[in-house]
């Protein structure tokens, strides 16, 4: 469990609960504050346009948004981190007398984000503030993963306006990689190259972008469907060329770059090789987990609860007939029981999407008997790219615009479907969908009482501590399970498998294990097959910390309802939309709302 008096309690956090001064004074206070935070929001959306269009927010004044892309590259990562470390001394100088307790909220949620970055900013190398990864250019991340299906999901296309904004966002795709390269090869002359089993990893990736003919790309598919449907003509044609003569090139002088510093690359996984690696997975753990938990705790947190999960598998097991081996390996023996798999053909994959169409739509009636508000938004089930499945995640979820003008999807990968045997899809589900992230989200997305800036943004532990919570709801309190002993493995499971993580992570990035051993220790455990391990520690290699935000989130909001169910009335609704009210929070801050 966590040692609550290690979790961060800054003084601003205290404040959030402490009584409003006068009337007129906190209006003051809280118009100064608001103004200060609202116009933070206002600017960095002007600063990204994909978040604009992610957003809904292109539109009208901002209607030129729609036709740019982000600057990227070694000087607007110095931009960015000038700006973080700024903010944050702007929110330490600010007078925060006479704040309302909607105020202080407002107060202890901005500083944290802040502080974060600021720490985070102090680092010459990686993606800067915002998300501390030490690799500008991944197999999970960089322009050439995330721009081409931003263009094919997202990009509005209803109008010739709409067209016309796309080929200039496709223009702009080649100065992004260009500048991603800039910073690639900066890095690398600092002694910041990714490991090369990485590189081995996204190399292909970004050769097979390059290579793929334009009309057969994703987002091109895209244009021309939508062009078509509103008698405009043309535009694949230009899309080709901007692709053939843009683009491809600034792929392979990307691939050149990575080909380059490949024979410098070396095998250990962790960030503590880095220049001030160790301070760097610090900073990482913070702001990922919004504690200030070290990795030390972390790593006995998660053996600890590793072998307490693994002994209720064990039972539920034994009493389906599994007995022979160790956990792990019976659970092996059930990921590639033939009953328990789709066939990993398109027909198969379709099925499965079709059956995780099938477990929404069951539970959905049951929601309102535990959540007094749920979202108008609806959620879509949709598969990751075939572009990007060798290095995406399993699962991803992708929240709707703040104007609810596009519901929210759930990606789930589908390069082999004997990663996702029967029985452990459904608590994926659930964390992925409702009542996990998109109830979560979509809510804090719809709710006119929050800020902007709040209904946009969030916190990893939280958000993510909220949808492995949420599998416990449809588990326990919903009965999911109740006549499916083997469902209920697949969902422990999910929480061995987030254990599981606290324990590679930290293994990785303090312990300096090395990336096999982590591999071992994750396949061994039976919390994912051998091949799902291997891309899962490839991708704690590249996000230190990320990966523990999880669990050290999903014990925090449990402890609270234990605590909350041992005093008189408790009411899991009302418990349930007091978490949910204040939109994603630092853990310390949702400690100090729950108990005051």
């Amino acid at each position: 469990m966590i040692d609550r008096r290690r979790l961060l309690l800054t003084a601003a956090a205290t404040a959030a609960v402490a009584p409003s001064l006068a009337h007129a004074a906190a209006n003051d206070a809280d118009a100064r504050l608001n103004a200060l935070l609202d116009g933070w929001f206002e600017a960095d959306i002007d600063e990204s346009p994909e978040r604009a269009t992610n957003l809904g927010l292109d539109k009208g004044a901002r209607a030129g948004l729609s036709s740019q892309l982000s600057e990227a590259g070694p000087d607007a990562i110095r931009k960015d981190r000038d700006k973080a470390i700024s903010r944050w001394a702007s929110l330490r100088a600010f007078d925060q007398t006479g704040l309302s307790e909607a105020g202080a909220l407002n107060y202890a949620i901005a500083a944290f984000g802040r502080e974060t970055s600021a720490e985070t900013s102090r680092f010459a190398y990686g993606a800067g503030p915002g998300r501390p990864s030490p690799y500008v250019v991944t197999q999970l991340s960089g322009a050439y993963f995330e721009t081409p299906d931003f263009m094919d999901n997202q990009h509005r296309i209803e109008d010739a306006a709409g067209a016309d904004a796309f080929l200039s966002r496709l223009s702009a795709f080649a100065g992004v990689l260009d500048g991603e390269t800039d910073k690639v090869r900066e890095d690398a002359g600092l002694g910041v190259i990714p490991p090369d089993f990485i590189i081995d990893r996204m190399l292909p990736q970004v050769r097979t972008l390059r290579d793929t003919p334009a009309a057969d790309l994703a987002m091109i598919k895209s244009l021309v469907r939508k062009t078509a449907a509103l008698n405009l003509s043309g535009y694949d044609a230009r899309a080709a060329a901007i692709v053939d003569q843009q683009i491809k090139p600034a792929l392979a002088r990307q691939v050149a770059a990575l080909e380059a510093i490949r024979p410098q690359a070396t095998h250990d996984a962790g960030v503590w090789r880095l220049p001030d690696g160790e301070a760097f997975y610090a900073n990482g753990l913070k702001s990922n987990t919004t504690t200030t938990l070290s990795a030390a705790e972390i790593h006995r947190m998660g053996r600890e609860q590793v072998a307490e999960i693994s002994a209720e598998i064990d039972a539920i097991l034994k009493s389906q007939g599994y007995t022979q081996g160790t956990v792990g390996e019976r659970i092996q023996a059930l990921n590639k029981d033939p009953a328990q798999l789709f066939p990993n053909t398109d027909a198969g994959k379709e099925e499965l999407l079709q059956w995780l169409n099938q477990q929404v739509a069951a539970l959905e009636p049951k929601l309102p008997t535990v959540f007094g508000r749920l979202p108008k938004t609806h959620v879509e089930i949709r598969r990751v790219p075939v572009s990007i499945q060798s290095g995406a995640p399993g699962g991803y979820y992708q929240g709707p615009p703040l104007d609810g003008s596009r519901p929210g999807a759930y990606y789930i990968n589908l390069r082999d479907s004997g990663n996702w045997p029967k029985f452990a899809l459904p608590t994926l589900t659930y964390h992925e969908a409702s009542p996990g992230h998109h109830l979560q989200v979509a809510l804090q997305r719809e709710s006119g009482e929050l800020p902007q800036w709040r209904r946009a943004g969030g916190f990893s532990a939280y958000n993510e501590g909220w949808a492995l919570y949420a599998e416990a709801v449809a588990a326990n309190d919903l009965n999911a399970y109740a006549d499916n002993p083997l469902g209920r493995v697949g969902f422990l499971m999910s929480y061995l498998f987030r254990a599981v993580r606290l324990v590679v992570d930290t293994g990785l990035h303090s312990e300096r294990w090395s990336r096999e051993q982590a591999v071992e220790y994750m396949a061994a455990s039976g919390a994912k097959p051998l091949d799902a391990s291997n891309s899962e520690i490839n991708r704690y290699c590249v996000w230190p910390g990320q990966a523990c935000s999880y669990k050290v989130g999903h014990t925090v909001i449990a402890r609270l309802r234990a605590d909350a169910e041992a005093r008189p009335g408790f009411d899991l609704r009302a418990f349930h939309d007091k978490v949910l009210m204040n939109g994603s929070l630092p853990l310390a801050v949702l400690e100090a709302q729950m108990r005051g």
